[in-house]
């Protein structure tokens, strides 16, 4: 959570978009920035429970694949509205898991979740497969740019999520023309990651603030 905050504020200095996949060492939930900690402590049994910056429902992490893009201001999907941006995301993985051979489908209307769980129901766009929810995400839009966090729960899919990361960029690259070149945090983002992890989302008090 914090390296990605950090990468959201770096974006009016880095200037490009960053694709960011990463796990979880041990099972855990997060839950969206705007969910009351009393509610979403009663609805799950994992733990540690950890406050996104984005948006949404509680998402479990205890098997699944999870990854961020975040935007700067300068490019074409900070402008789209926000329903836009939701559909092109999803498109996106739908897209890299037809190259792997899974058909999916984004969901044409919502249907609707058990409070406060992401993966009970679905949102309009959120990303099918078998009538199964298997991907959704979650938006912040700021001044310093768009952040994007999304988690696909890959239930019995036969497939790895190295296979799954290497189609997610040859399809940007197949649909889209985009060129990807491997990205190093720099200090100041290593830097300011480490403070926002230890003085924000590590701490009680932040977490349980609404």
């Amino acid at each position: 959570m914090a390296l990605d905050e950090a990468l959201l504020e770096a974006m009016p200095r880095l200037s490009r978009p960053v694709l960011r996949f990463y796990g979880w060492t041990h099972p855990a939930a997060s839950f969206g920035y705007f969910q009351k900690y009393r509610e979403v402590e009663a609805l799950t049994p994992l733990r540690p429970l950890v406050r996104r910056p984005t948006a949404g429902g509680i998402v479990p992490h205890d098997a699944d694949w999870t990854y961020s893009v975040a935007f700067p201001v300068s490019h074409e999907w900070y402008s789209l509205r926000a329903i836009e941006s939701y559909r092109r995301m999803h498109a996106w993985i739908q897209v890299a898991f037809g190259r792997l051979g899974i058909d999916t489908q984004l969901a044409p209307q919502t249907v609707k979740a058990v409070s406060g769980q992401c993966f009970s129901g679905y949102e309009q766009f959120d990303l099918l497969w078998r009538g199964r929810k298997l991907a959704g995400a979650a938006q912040r839009r700021r001044r310093d740019g768009l952040l994007i966090q999304g988690s696909v729960q890959p239930y019995a899919l036969v497939l790895n999520r190295v296979e799954w990361e290497k189609a997610m960029t040859e399809s940007a690259h197949a649909e889209h023309e985009v060129e990807w070149a491997q990205f190093e945090p720099d200090r100041p983002l290593e830097e300011r990651a480490r403070e926002l992890a230890s003085q924000k989302y590590s701490q009680e008090t932040y977490n349980r603030k609404k």
